[in-house]
Parts: C-alpha cells; structure tokens; sequence
C-alpha cells in the first residue's frame, strides 16, 4: 500500500498543474478541458491478432509482476464543457470532437450500406425469470437461485458506505475500450465497419468521460481509466483490464464502486436494434447492468453483495428516467466482479445505437449515480 504521503503530493502537483493552465486556452480548445480529479492508466500491451468473437466469461491471463508497472496521469477529458446547469453537464457532441491520437484504427469517415437498423423501446418484460423490483426496474435471472431470494436481497443496503472525502470513491473503467456506435440515425449500417474504434472520441471512453463529467461536477472524486484492452487483442481482454485496475484499487481502498462500461451487440441475420427511450425531449440508448452469480466455479462468494447495489442503482435509474433501462442480467458470469462488493457490469445500448444516444445515457446513468451516491451518504 502506497503511503498517505505520496496520495497528499500526488493531489498537490495535479492541482498546480491545473491551477496553472492559462484560462485563455480552455476557451480556445472548443470546451475541451482537464478533469482535476481524474486519471488514466497507461501502459504497453503484447500485439496479437485482433478477434472479433466475443469472450463470454473470465478469461485470466494475470501477470501479477506486472501489476505496479503502471502510471496515473490526467484524464484529457474530451468534449467537457466547465460550466454545468441543473439538468447536468453541458458536453460536446461526439461527432463534433476530434481525437488528438485516433490510434490505428480510426472512426469511419464515409459509410458503406449494410443490414437494416431497428429502432425499438424494450417495455416490461415477462416470463418465469422475470421480475419487478420495488421501487421500478426488472431483474432477469438466468441462475438457479430463487426469484424470491433475490428480490429480498434487492431490499437489503449495498455491503459498502460512502462518506464526503476528497478521495476517490468510483473507478470507471473498460474490458472493451474499442466498441463504438453509429455517427447518426439512419436506415441501415455500415458493412465494413465492425464497430469498434481506437478513436476515444467515438468509443467506449467517450461514455465514461460523459458518466465521469456527472460525478465530478457533483464533487464525487472518480478514476476513468482510458486504457485500451482490447485491441489489437480481443482475446484475454478482461485480465488486461484486471491488470489495469487492481493496483489502483490497492492505493485507494476508498473506491467503492466500480464500474465497467460496455456496449451490447443486438442482432440477427439481417438487421441490428436500435434500443432508445426519450428523456427530456431527446433520445437515449437503453441501458441493461450485468451483476454475475457464482455457480460454485467462479471464485466470487460475494456476489450477492454486488446485486444488491446493481438492484439500488436499477432502481434509482428507472425512479429518474423511466424506461431508461432494460432488467438486469443476473447471470453465471465473472467479469472481475470479485474485486469490490460493488462492482458491475453496464451495457450501453448496442451497436445499432448512435453516439450521442450513448453519450446521453452515459449523462443520465452519471446523474443517477450521483443521486443513489448521495443518498448512500444520508443514509
């Protein structure tokens, strides 16, 4: 464990930078500004063949020598404006911001035509794995534990408190940094594109950035961790991203809550879905939260612990933005979910999506957070 000592500098130089920055160049980079409390962790990766099939469950690969090899530096922050309103954040669209490094591969720049896009709105689901929570949101439970169990589970305090510290109390973080959107609504998508980018103006990155602006402007301190892992390798992603964040999870044992943010792949053969839901007048890709279960294999005894936070900020979700979200997936999954008793998974939307329904379901699951957060404090 590093000392208090080295956390105390380390705030005192990333303050004398900020503090240092001419404010005539944040007006003249188009609103794109330095997060204060923010980091990303940056480190080199072995290149192997890029695959496209996705990994379903834990996939090891830890080299636990390397794990302190890493150094955190300042989030660059694309797209956040300073100033905020009471609706939140004010950002930047995705299609107007322009990466610094859009990496080896590059966000599209002219489209093919492809498969059709299906816009759709998932209501209430039902079936005998489907239940509804009490303050609103489903749950799907794919496992053998009983519904019954789990819905008194979802009315029990998540295993963890929160307290009002200028330590970092969220990490955000990406298995799948590179999955990526539609530029705009249309008809159809794009055949060549696989829909996955380094640019992290255009991929997952750019959704936490939206989630992490949220918290930050609320004084929640937050970690977004931007590394890419899963490209050029798909295959062993989720022990890259394991390697990213354990040692950060070492320094600050105040973080609590962690979150990896994904996209989900809706499709068949001939056409992709475009799952929304419009919110204050503008349109939003639905979210779904994966909280895993352990089959006895899986090496999370505290599984449940982590559902009963997914089940609070389900709840909070749908209680602000109706429809917002899809239920959640309680599966036989892993995801690194071991690794805090508030740990979980969340899809935003799915390919067939836009970016900026993206970004603004990144804003409003951001906003929730922080209302569940504060809440969590209170309490």
């Amino acid at each position: 464990m590093r000392s208090n000592k080295r956390k105390r500098a380390g705030r005192i130089i990333r303050w004398t930078i900020l503090l240092t920055l001419p404010l005539t160049a944040a007006g003249a980079a188009e609103g794109v500004s330095l997060l204060k409390s923010s980091k990303e962790i940056l480190s080199e990766k072995t290149a192997e063949t890029f695959s496209q099939t996705e990994l379903k469950g834990h996939d090891g690969g830890i080299n636990e020598a390397d794990l302190l090899s890493s150094e955190v530096v300042l989030s660059r922050g694309y797209g956040v404006y300073a100033e905020t309103s009471s609706e939140g954040v004010r950002l930047k669209s995705p299609l107007e911001m322009v990466s610094e490094n859009p990496g080896e591969k590059p966000y599209p720049e002219s489209w093919t035509k492809g498969i059709s896009v299906v816009r759709t709105t998932y209501g209430e689901y039902y079936g005998d794995s489907f239940f509804n929570l009490d303050g609103g949101g489903q749950v799907n439970n794919k496992t053998t534990v009983a519904n019954s169990l789990l819905l008194r589970e979802s009315r029990s305090a998540p295993d963890f408190t929160l307290t009002d510290t200028d330590e970092p109390q969220v990490l955000i973080y990406h298995t799948h940094t590179t999955e990526s959107f539609e530029p705009y609504v249309r008809d159809n998508m794009d055949s060549n594109f696989n829909y996955r980018t380094t640019d992290e103006t255009k991929n997952m990155v750019m959704v936490g950035n939206a989630i992490q602006a949220e918290l930050e402007a609320k004084g929640i301190g937050v970690i977004h961790v931007t590394e890419i892992h899963d490209y050029p390798s798909y295959n062993g992603s989720y022990g890259r991203s394991r390697e990213s964040i354990l040692p950060i999870l070492e320094e600050y044992p105040e973080i609590k809550i962690v979150l990896d943010i994904h996209r989900d792949a809706i499709a068949g053969d001939d056409f992709a879905s475009q799952p929304y839901v419009e919110i204050d007048g503008r349109e939003a890709a639905q979210i779904m939260i994966i909280s895993g279960c352990d089959d006895g294999t899986l090496g999370m005894p505290n599984y449940m612990k982590n559902f009963r936070f997914a089940s609070k900020l389900q709840q909070q979700l749908e209680g602000d933005y109706p429809g917002l979200t899809r239920p959640i997936l309680f599966d036989y999954r892993h995801y690194n979910q071991d690794l805090t008793t508030g740990s979980i998974l969340i899809e935003v939307g799915s390919h067939g999506n836009t970016l900026e329904q993206a970004q603004y379901a990144g804003q409003l699951t951001g906003r929730s957070l922080c209302r569940l957060i504060e809440e969590m404090k209170n309490s």
